[in-house]
Formats: structure tokens, sequence, C-alpha cells
């Protein structure tokens, strides 16, 4: 089974060094970068796939070429096969549409297309939830939602999902879709391992990936608008319909709270510390 997860990195806000040109666009190549926090369940449930029915897991992703870090990052967490990275110039400053399009493209490029493609709920710099969904439109797939749990009849080539509906309530409904298929997790996905067999295979495919991530660049295949026959037009920038208005920066939050500092050698200020906590830790108020 050929399985591939899209993965994306963000801006680390909690850096503080995020970078905008004049226009107001992100300077991904200036900005300290990890994988987007919602990935994580995409992996994870493309992980949990290959432990259940083996196969072989790919990631991929579209950014500069620092973002070749966030694939190796991935490859540690679900023990990814085959890397992707998608990456030039013509493919910067893309909204979701133009990501979408060239991702799918990337995708259809793939030696052998993947039987299930598993993407993110949101990335935390766009919030939009559209990168999933629209590169799934572009393939022509059937698409599955708000997952929080799945698993694939290989003899049906059926993927049955559980999925979070979310209303007045939240309710939870089960559904099938054919393969290929697209599965975009939700972030209250979370892997199961019941059976020891599951278990060990997990365990041992863990030791396999230490060696391979020592020799991730051996695992990367990296193309450009060329190597995909994409039109500059149609991608990046220039294929975004996305008009963003303005950027303002986010400010740092405020430090409303109020230290008091007490030296060790303060007997009294440490009694009070003393009293003051010990009522907490006797269940008080």
């Amino acid at each position: 089974m050929k399985l591939l997860a899209l993965t994306k990195g963000v801006p680390d806000f909690s850096e503080g060094a995020v970078s905008f040109d004049e226009d107001g666009h992100l300077e991904r190549g200036d900005t300290p970068t990890v994988m987007n926090p919602n990935d994580e369940q995409a992996l994870e449930a493309a992980l949990q796939t290959k432990v259940r029915h083996d196969g072989t897991v790919g990631l991929m992703s579209m950014g500069p070429p620092g973002y070749q870090d966030i694939l190796e990052e991935g490859m540690r967490s679900v023990y990814a096969d085959e890397l992707y990275l998608l990456s030039d110039r013509e493919m910067a400053a893309a909204d979701t549409w133009a990501t979408a399009i060239t991702v799918a493209t990337g995708i259809e490029q793939m030696e052998e297309e993947p039987d299930i493609v598993f993407a993110g709920f949101k990335t935390a710099d766009g919030e939009t939830g559209h990168t999933g969904p629209q590169t799934c439109w572009a393939l022509e797939r059937p698409l599955i939602t708000h997952v929080i749990s799945l698993d694939v009849d290989p003899d049906e080539e059926i993927v049955r999902a559980k999925r979070l509906v979310k209303g007045d309530v939240s309710e939870i409904e089960t559904v099938e879709a054919p393969m290929p298929c697209a599965i975009v997790t939700d972030p209250e996905f979370e892997p199961v391992y019941r059976k020891a067999e599951h278990r060990l295979k997990h365990k041992d495919l863990r030791a396999e990936t230490q060696e391979r991530v020592e020799n991730a660049e051996e695992h990367l295949t990296v193309w450009d608008h060329e190597d995909l026959n994409l039109d500059p037009d149609y991608i990046g920038l220039d294929g975004s319909p996305t008009i963003v208005s303005g950027v303002d920066p986010i400010p740092k939050a405020p430090d409303e709270r109020e230290a008091t500092v007490i030296e060790q050698d303060d007997q009294e200020g440490m009694r009070e510390v003393v009293e003051e906590i010990t009522q907490f830790a006797a269940g008080g108020d």
C-alpha cells in the first residue's frame, strides 16, 4: 500500500522573529520554521495505516530548500520511506489554491500514485483548512474530513473512518470511501495499536528509520516547476487569486503577573511561601 502525508513548515511564532517583505508577504527563508502542529495527526494516521497494513509512507511539502529539515523531522516521526520537496522561487507566496494545484501535480508526478493522501486539519499560519480538500479536488478523489479514527479493508479497497461532526453538539459518524482517496485528520485523532504484533512492528520500524534518517538526502526528491511542467502564471503568487490587503504583526502578550523575589536566607519569606503553596497541595482554593 502506498501512503502519502502532506506537511508544511510554519513560522515559529514563539521565536519572535517572523520576517515580512515590503509587500507584506512572509519571508519564509528568513523566518524560523517548525512543522505545522496539525500535520502531526495526519502523519500519525499514515504511520498507523503502515503498521497495520504494510506498505510505504512518503512525505511531501512545498516550500524553500530549508523545508528539508521539516521533512527529515517528519521522517523521524512516522518512519517515512520517501521524502518529496516541491521548491523554487516560482512557487513562492502561493495561496491555498496555487499550493493545491502544485501539490496535486507533484502527487501525479510520483512513480506510483498513493492509495491514500493524508493532510492535516489546518495550518498555524493560514487557518483556512483549504489546502487538503483543494488538493483532493484537483486529484478528483473522494475525501473524508475531520477523521478521528480509521482503518482500511485492503481486499475491498475501502477506507472506513469515524469523523467528528461539530454543530450544536458534537456527533461522530462512520463513513466509507473507495481507494484511492484522501483523508483530513481532526486534531482529536489518536493512533491506536491494540494488537501485540502492531506494537512490535511499530518498534521495529522505529529502529529501521534511525539509519534512514542519517542518510535522508538519499531518500529525498526535489522538484521545481519545470520538473512538474507547471506554468509560472498559474502557480505561486501569480497564480493565486487571494488578495491580502494587509498583514499586522502579532503583538507580544503583556506580562501581567507580579513576581516577588525571596532570597534563600529570608526565613520569614520562605515560611510565607510554604504556607501559601501548602493550601493548594491540600486541595484548598
